[in-house]
C-alpha cells in the first residue's frame, strides 16, 4: 500500500515558483488602450504618481505630498494592462529599482477614481505575513469624479467561488470575514491542500472588486481584480508576487481566472462575522 501524503506538512508544500507553469492559462488579452497616453493619480496627501504608458511599459514619476515619507522616483518599468470592464483598466508592473515591491494601479476613466496596491516583499515574523499591501486610493487628474470612490467592503463574506485557471488548476475560496478567506485546490499539483490566510477587499465598482490575499506558508500575496456582476461567469485578473524556493530572489508573474457562485452563506445577525470588527 503506498504511503499517504501528509497534507499537514507545510515543508514539502510547492514553492510559488513551482506553481508558476501554466498556472497563466486563463489570462486575458493584454490592452495597448493606454499606449501613449498619461495619467496622474493624486491622493488626500497630495502625493502625485504620473504614469505615462507605451507598449509593454509604464514610465511614472513620484512625487511625495504632506507626510509622505516616500523618497522621490521615476523610473520605466515593464507592465501588463488588463480592460477588466468598459474604462476599467488593471496595470500591474514590478519595480527594476526596488525589487521587493510591486505595483498595481486600478484606473476608472468612468468615474475618475484610482486605486494603487503597493506589495511590499520582506520576511515573514510571527503575526507578520512576508507580502504586506499598502491601499491608497487617489483622483485621476483631468476627469471629473461622478463615480463612488474605491473604498473596502464585505460585500464578499459568505460567498464560495469556484475559480478554474487553467485546464489542470481548479480552487475554491470561501470568503469568511473581513480578514480571513479559505482556499482549496481542488485540481493541479497543490490538490489536497488548504489553507486560511489574511484578506481584504475593496469594491471599485458595483460588482467589481480588488480581492487580495497574503499566505503565511508560502511567502507570497496576490491582488486580483474579480468582475462578480454574473454569478454564473466570474472573471478575475491577478498577479502572485513573493520569494522563489531558494527565499532570494521576487518571483513575480499575472495570471487569469474564471468563476462561478456554488453557495452563499448568511449569518444570522448575532453571528455575523463582520461584528468583530466592532469589538
Amino acid at each position: 500500500m503506498a504511503d499517504e501524503v501528509n497534507l499537514s506538512d507545510t515543508s514539502t508544500w510547492l514553492p510559488l515558483d513551482g506553481l508558476a507553469p501554466g498556472f497563466d492559462a486563463s489570462k486575458a488579452e493584454l490592452s495597448d488602450a493606454l499606449d501613449g497616453r498619461t495619467f496622474t493619480v493624486v491622493d488626500d496627501r497630495g502625493t502625485r504618481v504620473t504614469h505615462t504608458f507605451g507598449s509593454g511599459t509604464v514610465s511614472w514619476k513620484y512625487e511625495p505630498g504632506t507626510g509622505d515619507e516616500t523618497a522621490p522616483a521615476e523610473d520605466t518599468d515593464d507592465c501588463e494592462v488588463i480592460e477588466v470592464a468598459d474604462d476599467l483598466f488593471y496595470a500591474q508592473f514590478h519595480h527594476r529599482y526596488l525589487p521587493n515591491e510591486a505595483v498595481t494601479l486600478i484606473l476608472d476613466l468612468a468615474s475618475g477614481h484610482a486605486l494603487s496596491v503597493i506589495s511590499i516583499l520582506g520576511q515573514a515574523s510571527p503575526g507578520k505575513t512576508a507580502v504586506q499591501m499598502v491601499f491608497v486610493p487617489g483622483l485621476i487628474e483631468g476627469i471629473e469624479t461622478p463615480g463612488e470612490a474605491p473604498a473596502p467592503t464585505q460585500e464578499l463574506m459568505g460567498r464560495r467561488v469556484l475559480w478554474v485557471y487553467s485546464s489542470t488548476h481548479a480552487y475554491e475560496h470561501v470568503y469568511l470575514s473581513p480578514h480571513w478567506y479559505t482556499w482549496q485546490c481542488l485540481a493541479g499539483p497543490e490538490q489536497g491542500l488548504a489553507d486560511t490566510d489574511a484578506n481584504t477587499v475593496w469594491k471599485v465598482r458595483p460588482g467589481i472588486y480588488v480581492f487580495t490575499w497574503r499566505e503565511k506558508v508560502i511567502p507570497c500575496g496576490s491582488v486580483t481584480i474579480a468582475d462578480h456582476r454574473d454569478q454564473k461567469a466570474i472573471r478575475s485578473h491577478g498577479v502572485l508576487f513573493g520569494w522563489d524556493e531558494s527565499g532570494t530572489a521576487p518571483t513575480h508573474f499575472t495570471f487569469g481566472a474564471h468563476g462561478r457562485l456554488l453557495s452563499n452563506t448568511v449569518h444570522p445577525v448575532e453571528y455575523d462575522p463582520a461584528r468583530a470588527l466592532e469589538r
